[in-house]
């Protein structure tokens, strides 16, 4: 590839992924599935063991477009239907919309979980095209429900949308949909590879897998493939799917110019029968635990990136947005507060070390710590999704390579971390001055005072 080529771009992006699901990971047939693909995959590439998600779905979606903390840009949860109208404002920007306006293709596949009305879906922020769902898939089990009646309750749909002509309902999001609908993802990123591969543009395909996100239900071809129940055959599914794609760019001739990242949005699904887990570390998403805080991050960019690495340091979800930009000879935007830092030294081997040392970390809006490298600062104690939030009197520190399971405050013994602590939330708390955040619920065309910082 040329050296001022732009990269072809492929997020597959996983719902629910746990650090501890994959072979690579420490997982794999200890789950019940070998996940031979993906562990090829990461031998090929730099495989992250300190990569850092936002607690939940549509927070982690809002920072990896946007490149900004999702507390930010008032899509600090997922949002609930009928109780709010939220989603991006108009004034974001996203991955989709620069890399467009740079002549790339964008599609989207899969959940969307960043508005649900006009002005907001995928195709008002840079995506040329999208199939899949609003929300989450959990949706498809409202018809499932004895006392939900569709004539009265709302009713969940697979949309599908391009963008200048609007967003239409499919069909109905049931569990029957819900079990096929990968492969009607798959056949739809296909078709979009093999159209750009065509054409010789350069593509953004934000690849959102639905699993492994509940209700989990394998395909037929999968049903009972390991003998371990569904969560193990859809982990084969799974798999399988990326095998795929990642076959299908080498059929093209193009998987040397395109830059694969195998990721997901947060820490492992908490929903029996479909549990997932952390591996050695503890918690569900949802929480400010270490296992909702790291999930599996794998980037291949044959020639560039070194293949078979690993790396404990620090990357942000935010990171993705910078990173990506700046591989794709684009400009960062500079009138707005961006989180995300250039990890582009540190992934292609250049550099050793992160660009990062730490980052503040939240749910919904209540800040729950900082962590900052070995180490991490709790303000706020929650263990699993549904357990209460305990607010603690002072800040507990833990050391989470000789205590991963965050077992044992060791704050009196440690105090100087916390200077480290401190600077990174005095530089939060200062940037906030410079532009406000913006309110959960704003309106569409809400402009945060101050924002212009040019």
């Amino acid at each position: 590839m040329p050296e001022n080529a732009q990269p072809n771009i492929i997020y597959f992006f996983v719902d629910n992924l746990g650090l501890g699901e994959l072979g690579c990971y420490g997982g794999g047939i200890l789950r019940g599935a070998d996940t031979a693909r993906i562990d090829r995959f990461a031998s090929e590439g730099t495989r992250l063991t300190n990569f850092a998600p936002e607690a939940q779905c549509t927070p982690s979606r809002s920072a990896l477009l946007t490149g900004r903390y999702s507390v930010r840009s008032g899509t600090y949860t997922i949002p609930v239907p009928g109780m709010a109208v939220g989603g991006l404002v108009a004034w974001e920007r996203t991955t989709a919309e620069i890399l467009s306006e740079a002549g790339f293709e964008t599609m989207i596949l899969g959940k969307w979980h960043l508005g649900d009305s006009e002005g907001r879906w995928p195709t008002d922020h840079g995506f040329h095209s999208w199939y899949g769902v609003p929300r989450s898939y959990d949706e498809a089990l409202w018809s499932q429900d004895p006392w939900y009646d569709p004539a009265r309750d709302p009713v969940s749909y697979v949309l599908e949308g391009s963008s200048g002509s609007g967003v239409r309902q499919v069909e109905q999001l049931t569990v029957e949909v819900r079990r096929e609908i990968d492969c009607e993802y798959q056949k739809r990123a296909f078709e979009f590879i093999r159209r750009s591969a065509e054409s010789g543009k350069p593509f953004f395909l934000y690849y959102c897998h639905s699993m492994l996100h509940f209700p989990m239900l394998p395909r037929e071809e999968f049903a009972g493939i390991t003998g371990k129940g569904d969560f193990a055959d859809c982990l084969i599914q799974m798999d399988h799917d990326f095998g795929e794609l990642l076959d299908l760019l080498e059929e093209l001739g193009i998987a040397d110019n395109t830059i694969v990242v195998f990721f997901g949005d947060n820490g492992p699904e908490e929903t029996l029968p479909w549990r997932g887990t952390a591996g050695i570390f503890e918690g569900s998403y949802f929480t400010g635990m270490e296992g909702s805080l790291r999930t599996p991050c794998i980037f291949r960019w044959p020639n560039r990136i070194p293949s078979s690495r690993m790396s404990n340091e620090i990357v942000h979800i935010t990171d993705m947005f910078t990173t990506t930009l700046k591989w794709c000879g684009c400009e960062v935007p500079a009138d707005r507060v961006i989180d995300g830092i250039d990890q582009g030294l540190f992934l292609t081997g250049e550099q050793e070390k992160s660009n990062r040392d730490g980052f503040p970390f939240w749910l919904k809006d209540q800040l729950y710590g900082v962590k900052w490298c070995d180490w991490k600062a709790v303000l706020v104690r929650q263990k699993y999704m549904w357990d209460a939030a305990e607010i603690l009197p002072t800040p507990h520190l833990y050391n989470l390579v000789i205590d991963p399971q965050e077992r044992e405050n060791v704050a009196a013994h440690h105090t100087w971390v916390f200077s480290h602590v401190g600077r990174i939330l005095v530089d939060y708390v200062k940037s906030t001055f410079l532009e406000p955040l913006i309110p959960s619920g704003a309106p569409l065309e809400f402009i945060p005072g101050g924002a212009d910082h040019s």
